[in-house]
């Protein structure tokens, strides 16, 4: 049956099918089931994947809230029209992870969510005045202020002898910049407050007007090693606006980039683990490995990171025969030196006693705060879009999803190890069964309004993208939403009762982005 008719049996709304490889349903909704759809998604299991806002000027004289969750069946894109300056009723109540996308739709529209307790600014640090909103049609976003820098209100924690440390927004290294504020007795942990919006670049801004096949580039740069997840979220969002099937082989070209993305990171993220528990030889060889892998991506698709390789209508690369063999030759080895690495971390007392109950994240928590992605799944949280809502190539490969619950630093290692076994085992399989035939569709009707959605699993989680498009075929909106909107928050929980020195273990555990909520 068609998941249209589903969802509008289940929430008594009329919905409407997007077409394309992901299930996503769209209805225009009321103020009224705006919030009792997300409490049926939320009694029913489901998740808020994102929120946000449109400025439907010159069409309109309204704005558009929109938010989508995610159901076992596909996604649920809610729209709610607004006369100007009115508000929406706030969601935090229902998902907690509402809040700062609440936050930031004020911030950058000036629509505020009624009834939520938390309004603080959160990407505007001074750089524009508050009646100044970003993504308003008629502003350029090239306006130029004074430093209007005002003091941000962090919660405070009293008691005796409780203190503060402060650390960040500016990181030893190249880490991005983010501010931390630790409220500790001695060296434990009571709470910790986070301060994002350092990096903000206005890239939403910068996607309004574009032609959509321009879009791709730029989504690709949202956060550069999420590229090709970003790239080909966008790229799926694009082909459904504009109605194109693209070739059977580039599916799974875009699936074995994804594969090769999702294993470079984890090598780079399980030698951060190895070095900030004080094993200097972890970081040492899964950092040769990780160099090893984002050479021969290079010598293959033109760029380490892969950028650019991920383009509307398919893929700007291919690989030929020999292109094949050294990819089947790499996993072979990869595979070899990571299994043995991981017995040297498995029975490392030292490593071990750092690792295990440290930033621990308890199923039923983790459940209420929406986290998701390798931080969820080691958490008990079973939503991976490769195998729930297997779309593309991934519909045929079975993919098996890593799980566990204990939910501390030990368990998001063990599931990067997972991860990385299972990619190599789907790399050989999208190697081994690459379909014959062009990598690349022609492109024709480039006019035309229309809205599309894009939803892949990338390494840190799900990634989507909504795209809109106006008469004239140029972008009227693209959002892009970022999994570690959902785990930011989720991570003051993890450090709490934690000693302070535990916490850059603790956070490269998550190694969440601060470019990709940023935008």
């Amino acid at each position: 049956m068609n998941n249209s008719v589903v969802f509008g049996a289940r929430y008594a709304i009329p919905f409407r099918s997007l077409p394309g490889l992901v299930s996503v349903c769209v209805a225009e909704v009321d103020a009224k089931d705006w919030i009792r759809v997300a409490q049926l998604v939320r009694a029913e299991g489901g998740r808020l994947v994102s929120i946000w806002g449109t400025d439907q000027r010159p069409l309109a004289e309204r704005d558009v809230m929109a938010a989508v969750y995610c159901a076992a069946e596909g996604l649920l894109w809610l729209r709610l029209a607004l006369n100007l300056g009115e508000g929406y009723p706030d969601l935090s109540a229902v998902f907690p992870a509402a809040v700062r996308m609440q936050r930031v739709v004020f911030d950058l529209l000036g629509v505020r969510a009624l009834g939520a307790d938390d309004e603080r600014p959160w990407l505007n640090h001074g750089r524009w005045p508050r009646d100044y909103f970003p993504l308003r049609q008629q502003t350029s976003g090239a306006e130029q202020f004074d430093n209007l820098l005002e003091s941000y209100p962090f919660v405070s924690v009293a008691g005796d002898g409780v203190h503060e440390i402060a650390v960040g927004p500016i990181h030893a290294g190249i880490i991005e910049p983010g501010h931390f504020r630790f409220s500790v007795v001695g060296e434990k942990v009571l709470r910790l407050e986070q301060r994002f919006g350092y990096a903000h670049k206005g890239t939403e801004k910068l996607f309004v007007g574009r032609t959509v096949a321009d879009g791709a580039r730029l989504a690709g740069r949202v956060s550069g090693d999420s590229t090709v997840a970003f790239a080909w979220a966008y790229c799926m969002a694009a082909e459904t606006v504009r109605a194109w099937t693209i070739p059977a082989r580039a599916e799974w070209l875009r699936a074995l980039l994804l594969e090769r993305e999702r294993i470079a990171n984890h090598l780079g993220d399980l030698g951060g683990l190895g070095n900030d528990a004080g094993l200097a030889f972890g970081l040492a060889q899964f950092m040769r490995l990780k160099e090893d892998w984002v050479r021969l991506n290079g010598q293959l698709f033109g760029h380490r990171f892969m950028m650019d390789c991920v383009v509307p209508g398919g893929v700007a690369i291919d690989l030929d025969r020999a292109g094949v063999e050294a990819l089947l030759t790499q996993c072979e080895r990869i595979e070899l030196e990571v299994r043995a690495l991981r017995g040297i971390y498995d029975g490392h007392a030292g490593l071990q006693d750092r690792f295990i109950a440290a930033g621990r994240m308890l199923p039923k928590l983790a459940a209420e705060l929406g986290v998701c992605g390798l931080v969820g799944r080691a958490s008990a949280q079973a939503w991976d879009a490769r195998a729930d809502q297997a779309a593309g190539a991934y519909a045929e490969l079975n993919v098996q999803m890593a799980t566990h619950r204990n939910g501390d630093v030990a368990a998001r290692v063990a599931v990067r190890f997972d991860e990385i076994f299972e990619s190599l085992r789907l790399l050989r399989d999208l190697a081994g069964k690459l379909p014959p035939g062009p990598a690349m569709l022609a492109l024709a009707g480039e006019s035309g309004a229309g809205m599309g959605a894009g939803w892949i699993e990338g390494f840190r989680g799900t990634v989507f993208v909504a795209l809109e498009t106006d008469a004239q075929g140029a972008i009227l909106r693209c959002h892009c939403h970022d999994p570690s909107w959902q785990n930011w928050p989720a991570l003051q929980y993890a450090i709490m009762g934690n000693i302070v020195p535990d916490f850059p273990l603790i956070n490269k555990s998550f190694n969440l982005s601060y470019s990709g909520p940023d935008l």
